[in-house]
């Protein structure tokens, strides 16, 4: 994909993005989010179809939507969310297997359609948590760690990149563009801090766009094992120039719950 076909699209959705963490009520931030995991966990069911897993893509939305709750309403604990969305699969695939054939598909079925929830809604959900609990300007000194660092790891892997990191996972990742992802996060963290959270000392925000930005590097290619395993390049190709849904948060799933533990336990 070229930058001619990304940047249209990266505008747009960095205005909406800005828009919606800035200005949205806290409920209408949780459905927005909510919107994306659905967007991104049917993705993934696709995925899935194409290996004939046979996941249940609206008892997976469901089980998401449930496990998604605690973290806007707090008078719901997270075990109950939990042992609810376990509650919800298992009637519904009682009442699934209606046939040999579909008895012989519920391990691999189930398997998939419970992980796919947990997977995609779980670490996303720390999204709406992390803007009520911290605010806005946390929020975007994650983006601008993560968003820069990729923009780094892809201009110099593609410029200087030599060395595959993951040849049969991540055929295009590379240890040069790794290293200039994460110096470009750094910078983007420096950059943020100075803007948005002053009151954070520099080496500490360095620090942290540093981790935050490794754990992005390792979410990366754990989304790319699925789409390797079907043999596609992409989740979907709704969002020009950038794949899908899927494709765009797959670095958020492993950074935004890091980033959330990470200030939560040091930068008190």
């Amino acid at each position: 994909m070229s930058l001619r076909q990304r940047t249209p699209t990266a505008i747009v959705l960095l205005a909406v993005l800005f828009a919606a963490v800035w200005w949205s009520p806290p409920f209408v931030f949780f459905l927005v989010v909510q919107a994306v995991i659905v967007a991104a966990l049917i993705e993934f069911y696709n995925l899935a179809s194409r290996k004939k897993l046979q996941p249940q893509r609206t008892a997976g939305v469901v089980a998401a939507l449930i496990l998604g709750a605690p973290f806007h309403f707090p008078s719901i604990p997270l075990a109950l969310a939990l042992f609810g969305s376990l509650l919800f699969l298992g009637l519904y695939y009682l009442a699934y297997a209606r046939t040999l054939e579909r008895i012989m598909a519920v391990p691999g079925s189930l398997a998939i359609t419970a992980f796919g929830a947990l997977y995609v809604a779980f670490p996303l959900d720390f999204f709406p948590l992390l803007r009520v609990q911290w605010g806005p300007n946390h929020l975007y000194f994650l983006f601008a760690v993560i968003f820069l660092g990729d923009t780094g790891a892809y201009l110099v892997g593609r410029l200087l990149g030599r060395h595959k990191m993951s040849p049969l996972v991540s055929p295009n990742k590379t240890w040069e563009g790794c290293v200039g992802g994460l110096a470009l996060a750094c910078a983007g963290a420096a950059a943020a801090q100075t803007l948005l959270l002053p009151s954070v000392s520099l080496p500490q925000a360095v620090l942290c766009g540093l981790l935050v930005h490794a754990a992005a590097q390792l979410s990366d290619p754990l989304e790319s094992l699925f789409k390797r395993a079907v043999g596609v390049k992409d989740s979907s190709n709704l969002l020009p120039g950038h794949g899908g849904f899927l494709d765009r948060i797959d670095s958020l799933i492993l950074a935004g719950p890091f980033f959330y533990f990470y200030i939560t336990w040091f930068w008190k």
